[in-house]
């Protein structure tokens, strides 16, 4: 299993942006993840701190569908993975109404449709190939010119129809909210089953992880509580907590005195996850750095 660092989306400026990415580059991990929130431009945050972080994987999880054209995002995404020498992962995903319909303005009526179509056209844009999508919710025609190989694209699937799109026409799924339990029983059998009908390689399964190494439990899930509860409040997160079996966002912290870390980021591979992106939820800075340290540690272990 790969160990990336979860940048995610809070970043106000590049400089931050940058320093996190150094600092996941210079300390063995695998990849390095931004979010698409209301912060910089993943995508091109991702080109402009490339050389900051090289040889390491630099994805997005994830570029929201909605408020974009496929050939617009398949122009950025071209230019990114040129200027990251090949190495941009494309994580992409219809998010969630209440972003879609109060910030867009647009109809979250259909979002695996816009998915579905979205992903059609930037397969093929991204591949060079010439493309024509006349869709219900997506018009795109059109051929690109960047000399750029094309990215592998990781969908944000939670439900089954997602799930099969991603296993059968995309190169794996990018999670949040998701815990082991899920991952084992649901997410990485029903993609790889689609993958496998469809004659495709086995399929990425990237989760996204909070983790604090602490000997107060009970504080550090107090703290991710407050920190993420707008989370256990979208419907797509909140099936996923209840498919877990657990109460509320703070429940997928990964929390405790060492040995409890590892086995709480051993259970995502065990589950099936094949790639996790991590970063330090911690109540104070003393933690979050003796998480960083751990995390790094199991990073270069891992590698």
């Amino acid at each position: 299993m790969n160990i990336g660092w979860n940048g995610g989306g809070h970043h106000h400026d590049l400089a931050g942006i940058r320093e996190e990415a150094r600092y996941a580059a210079s300390n063995g991990f695998a990849s390095f993840w931004l979010s698409q929130i209301t912060g910089p431009d993943s995508l091109t945050a991702i080109a402009a701190i490339a050389a900051d972080a090289p040889e390491i994987e630099l994805g997005t999880s994830i570029v929201p569908l909605y408020g974009r054209h496929p050939v617009a995002l398949a122009q950025q995404a071209l230019t990114a993975q040129a200027a990251t020498g090949g190495r941009l992962a494309l994580g992409i995903g219809p998010s969630h109404k209440l972003l879609v319909e109060s910030v867009f303005g647009e109809s979250y009526a259909r979002p695996f449709t816009r998915t579905r179509e979205m992903l059609t056209a930037l397969s093929g844009l991204v591949r060079g190939e010439a493309i024509s999508v006349d869709g219900e919710e997506v018009v795109a025609r059109g051929q690109l010119a960047i000399v750029a190989p094309a990215p592998p694209i990781l969908i944000a699937a939670l439900g089954p129809k997602m799930l099969d799109l991603a296993g059968r026409e995309a190169d794996g799924t990018t999670l949040w909210m998701v815990g082991p339990k899920t991952i084992g029983d649901h997410i990485a059998p029903r993609i790889r089953e689609a993958a496998s009908a469809a004659g495709r390689p086995e399929p990425r399964v990237l989760a996204g992880v909070p983790v604090c190494l602490t000997y107060d439990v009970d504080r550090a899930r107090a703290h991710a509580a407050e920190s993420l509860k707008m989370y256990g409040q979208l419907p797509a997160y909140r099936a996923m907590l209840d498919r877990e079996g657990i109460g509320g966002p703070e429940d997928l912290l990964v929390a405790g005195p060492e040995d409890a870390v590892r086995a709480g980021i051993a259970a995502f591979e065990a589950a099936g996850a094949t790639d996790l992106r991590v970063a330090p939820l911690a109540p104070d800075e003393g933690e979050a750095e003796a998480t960083r340290s751990l995390l790094a540690a199991i990073a270069k272990e891992a590698a």
